[in-house]
């Protein structure tokens, strides 16, 4: 169906024009269909509070960009700072030396300079673009500045009759080491435990990073306009948690979410909810109706983050009262919703994969251990081109990691022992002590870097190279 309006970008994102048809080219020489300019930039996230980052094109977030499935793509970027960068294209299917990786081979763009991206976007749905650069001890580097944007790869379907369609980043700002996190925001303390081990480690945590500040795109709750709706309308949501720190939830009162689309992929399973989850780096495509007026407030439903910035207002025509906060009845975000109770294909090999910290063990940092070792994993995990693989997510560890394999698309099999298919990602959350199982077909050879999406996570050892034969 056609769109039955114009998207809408909120404050800080630009419309891109849509690229056109080029050839790839290696060279930085001649018009590009995109250019994104790496520099420092501002972000007011309320009148009496003004950051400063790193971003795209003047603005955190960058510019929406949008491109054609299966059209050749140029991107010239220009780094404008001083630090080497990577602008990674989160969740397609390119080649590993485009894909914006160190591990994978990807060259730097270096620090006052450019390099040009060419590339032909796929699979279609909603992507994102972000640094991939190490951060280390240093919380001005890599995810944790302002740079990150929406990727929309527009196909040839589309998600049905809408109203409007709004890009709605989750994020937070102004990290800072601690060695007391509350984790108010993992899977449902209920949530079976299969992994817990019997005997805990109870060496003191070392220092993980946190953060009090925060916003959609770049506004925090209460300052910025709202989103304007009206009775009868259905709006198209377009959530990306865009934090290198933790996994969120997003509630709006009074209403439901339709999830239509996970990380860009359709969902076998279109459901409600009250409450959505997205770990570090997902993306949740979900229509809302419009039929309750009034004005609302749609954000964490954890006070404490909420009323931290981590929130929006959404505004009927001709209503004017003080916005209302009603507490979700449930905060349960459950995958297996989504799916369907079609078996999944048989693979032809099984990897697991147990997960494991070590507290301290890069002090005063923990470490992330996979099978028992930290990165690389040197030719540990290797791939037989065409053949289908099982990875089973063991995950024996009191934090609830988002997993991303890139270049790859995930069907999610199982959750905490409940089976399921036909959900498609490029991101999961493995719930703590919990288990999760996801297949690929292993069709884009070369490198392929798997991790934490979690910055520090993945700066200290969470991460794997898988590659092929």
């Amino acid at each position: 169906m056609a769109l039955a309006a114009t998207a809408k970008m909120l404050r800080g994102q630009m419309p891109m024009p849509p690229a056109a048809h080029t050839s790839p080219d290696a060279s930085t020489q001649g018009n590009a269909d995109i250019t994104l300019t790496i520099a420092p930039v501002t972000v007011e996230l309320a009148p009496e509070r003004v950051l400063s980052t790193i971003g795209y094109n003047g603005t955190s977030p960058g510019p929406v960009l949008r491109m054609r499935e299966g059209r050749p793509v140029t991107v010239n970027v220009i780094n404008q700072t001083d630090t080497p960068e990577l602008v990674h294209w989160h969740g397609l299917a390119i080649p590993p030396e485009v894909d914006g990786v160190e591990e994978e081979g990807t060259p730097f763009v270096p620090p006052q300079g450019r390099r040009r991206y060419s590339f032909t976007p796929r699979p279609a749905g909603s992507r994102w673009y972000h640094s991939h650069a190490m951060a280390y001890s240093d919380l001005h580097k890599g995810a944790y500045t302002g740079q990150f944007g929406f990727l929309m790869i527009d196909g040839a379907s589309d998600p049905g009759a809408y109203d409007q369609e709004l890009f709605l980043a989750l994020r937070d700002w102004e990290p800072f080491y601690t060695t007391s996190m509350e984790d108010e925001d993992e899977m449902a303390q209920n949530d079976p435990q299969p992994e817990k081990p019997e005997v805990m480690n109870t060496d003191p945590n070392g220092l993980e990073v946190s953060s009090v500040t925060f916003s959609i795109n770049d506004k925090s709750l209460g300052a910025g306009e709202p989103i304007r709706v009206k009775q009868g309308q259905r709006v198209l949501m377009r959530f990306l948690n865009a934090s290198a720190i933790e996994n969120r939830r997003i509630s709006l009162s009074g209403h439901q979410f339709k999830v239509i689309s996970m990380d860009g992929s359709p969902v076998p399973n279109p459901a409600l909810v009250e409450t959505l989850l997205l770990g570090a780096g997902e993306r949740i495509d979900a229509v809302v109706e419009m039929n309750h007026p009034g004005v609302w407030i749609m954000g964490a439903p954890e006070d404490a983050i909420r009323n931290a910035g981590l929130g929006v207002v959404v505004e009927y025509a001709g209503q004017h009262k003080q916005p209302l906060w009603v507490k979700p009845a449930s905060i349960v975000f459950d995958y297996s919703v989504f799916g369907s109770n079609a078996a999944p294909r048989t693979p032809d090999h099984t990897i697991e994969m147990i997960f494991e910290k070590l507290p301290r063990g890069a002090s005063p940092f923990n470490t992330f251990l996979v099978n028992g070792k930290s990165y690389p994993h040197e030719r540990e995990f290797v791939l037989e081109q065409g053949k289908r693989y099982r990875l089973v997510f063991r995950n024996r560890t009191d934090d609830a990691h988002p997993m991303h394999l890139h270049r790859h698309l995930l069907e999610l099999t199982e959750i905490n022992g409940k089976k399921t298919s036909g959900i498609m990602k490029d991101t999961v959350v493995v719930p703590y002590y919990g288990r999760a199982a996801v297949d690929f077909t292993a069709d884009q050879p070369g490198l392929t870097l798997f991790h934490c999406h979690i910055q520090q996570h993945m700066d200290y050892g969470f991460k794997a190279l898988f590659r092929y034969a």
